[in-house]
């Protein structure tokens, strides 16, 4: 089968098309045939190396996995012995940066917790957009965030592959939304349903009037005081990208900021989990929640894709097509 392959960390130069051994699924595996996956910046980071603590979980000086890719979405071709829920034919979807990712394929064997039924409203390339950012976005929000309804919640960043889905899910759940994002991407937060627009080229929220419950730093490199001086007494801001001296602040900050007062500060990674999963497809399937996908590649396109991410200003999702 045809893979996207590295042995060093670097740039997207280092991603080379090449044909490799078709996986054969262990009894606990199901063999899916790839039909589209997606690039997150978990990727980047397996890509580079960086930041360099990154390696103590993807490989000190070489990639431990050797073929990237977290997002997929494709058909069941085959299933081990010891399978429950899956079966050939089955169409589905999954992030797999917790069994050792290789999404860059043509196929891949997974254990079935990896996986869940694609939503019947999407196109392969619309399923592998949602994963590993739809995931990032519902346990920021709902986990870390503990949003509730009515709250006032802003998302800095909005218009990227988290962004994206952290307004549509914020509102789902209740809350007031405020995206924070650039000239060119106004219209798509107000195509997902956002209540305020703010265009961060005219205007800081920083400097404005209003208090938030909750604020999600998907991008941005301002300071956490900066984010605390515009919390609600109680507010919670959760780091989720952006610079990496502002997620190592809100590590090693954070958690001496919340002992000391009432806002709370503090740092999120996401953690594959299929029930989460399971609930954003539903989401999705109600109309709550739907993608956004900025470009599509083609599996030889994966290192161009790659320099086009790493710009920093895709809006929503870029697809790989299998």
């Amino acid at each position: 089968m045809r893979a996207i392959v590295y042995n060093e960390y670097g740039p997207p130069e280092v991603l080379k098309l090449t044909e490799v051994e078709k996986p054969v699924p262990l009894d606990n595996q199901v063999l899916v045939k790839i039909h589209a996956a997606s690039v997150n910046y978990g990727n980047l980071v397996l890509l580079k190396g960086e930041p360099f603590l990154a390696r103590f979980a993807f490989g000190l000086l070489k990639p431990k996995y050797s073929i990237p890719g977290g997002d997929i979405a494709g058909r069941v071709e085959d299933v081990g012995k010891k399978v429950k829920h899956f079966q050939p034919g089955d169409e589905v979807f999954g992030d797999l940066s917790g069994c050792g990712w290789a999404g860059f394929a043509e196929y891949v064997s997974v254990p079935e917790k990896a996986l869940a039924l694609k939503p019947g409203n999407l196109s392969f390339e619309e399923a592998a957009a949602v994963p590993m950012a739809g995931v990032t976005a519902l346990q920021s929000l709902r986990d870390k965030g503990k949003i509730q309804p009515g709250q006032k919640v802003l998302i800095n960043g909005a218009s990227g592959g988290v962004g994206t889905f952290a307004v549509q899910i914020a509102k789902a759940l209740g809350a007031e939304v405020t995206g924070v994002c650039s000239t060119r991407n106004l219209d798509i937060l107000e195509s997902i349903g956002a209540d305020h627009c703010l265009d961060y080229a005219k205007e800081s929220f920083t400097q404005r009037r209003e208090r938030y419950d909750l604020i999600l730093g998907v991008n941005g490199g301002l300071s956490l005081s900066d984010y605390k001086r515009v919390l609600n007494p109680n507010g919670i801001f959760v780091h989720v990208g952006g610079s990496s001296s502002q997620m190592f602040q809100a590590m090693a900050l954070g958690p001496l900021i919340s002992i000391f007062g009432s806002k709370k500060i503090g740092s999120f990674l996401q953690r594959a989990n299929q029930q989460d999963l399971i609930y954003i497809k539903e989401l999705v399937e109600a109309g709550k929640v739907k993608p956004v996908i900025d470009r599509c590649y083609k599996l030889s396109e994966v290192p161009d894709a790659f320099r086009y991410f790493e710009e920093g200003h895709t809006q929503g999702k870029v697809v790989i097509t299998i």
